[in-house]
């Protein structure tokens, strides 16, 4: 079983260096980078990155955070509660043993973390299946992004998972996931199904989001684009 943990815009590369040792010290290897501030690779990174320059070194590279997920099924974001609209918000402990469960299942799972200063923007949060959070005193919530990333680790290394059902079929990658809603959207686009177009924007969130949820399966997914070909050629 593999958890991908992904940095989205990390703006330096002490912390991605430091999230590789922190993989490392709990048997993670899936390291996936999204756009860093200062490129890649990075020098500072390997200064803190110990004995993990090898994780460093298989890093994979992506433009956006769709193209990082897209292979994944199910997918969280490290956020705090009160920015998610219509998702499950879980605290670490949740997190971890919903992902582990999944992971037993076959699915690929990951959690994605968003750069230093301003945390994930909306439309990433909205490519994940919910949020995490991780508990911290309020008087003083902030961690270090690399912190953040020890905590999930440490849990999912500690964690044993109640297995899921091997008969429950896994969720279907999100590109696939992606192309259904693109193709579900371009035909709610054309029956003009909107009406008052200032209001599209949340009524699409929430669809999406209802969507989401559900979990469709690659041959779900397939048989929903079917219907919608189907209603649109009569």
């Amino acid at each position: 079983m593999e958890l991908a943990i992904i940095l989205v815009r990390p703006q330096m590369g002490e912390n991605i260096g430091s999230t590789a040792r922190a993989m490392a010290n709990f048997g993670l290897r899936d390291l996936r980078l999204v756009a860093p501030r200062d490129g890649w690779p990075n020098p500072k990174a390997s200064d803190t990155a110990g004995k993990a320059l090898d994780l460093l070194d298989d890093a994979k590279l992506f433009a956006t955070a769709a193209e990082a997920v897209a292979d994944c099924q199910y997918v969280l974001a490290t956020t705090s509660r009160e920015r998610a609209v219509n998702m499950p918000s879980y605290t670490t402990r949740e997190a971890v043993a919903e992902l582990r469960a999944r992971a037993f299942a076959g699915e690929k799972v990951a959690v994605m973390f968003g750069p230093e200063r301003t945390g994930l923007e909306n439309e990433e949060v909205a490519l994940a299946d919910g949020v995490l959070s991780i508990p911290v005193a309020g008087e003083y919530p902030s961690l270090n992004l690399a912190q953040a990333v020890v905590v999930v680790a440490a849990e999912w290394f500690a964690h044993h998972a109640a297995p899921r059902a091997a008969t429950l079929e896994p969720a279907a990658p999100r590109a696939e996931f992606q192309g259904f809603l693109d193709q579900f959207e371009a035909a709610l686009d054309e029956v003009n199904f909107w009406r008052v177009p200032e209001k599209k924007d949340g009524m699409w969130r929430n669809i999406r989001a209802g969507l989401m949820r559900a979990q469709l399966s690659t041959p779900e997914v397939a048989t929903w684009r079917g219907i919608i070909r189907a209603l649109m050629t009569r």
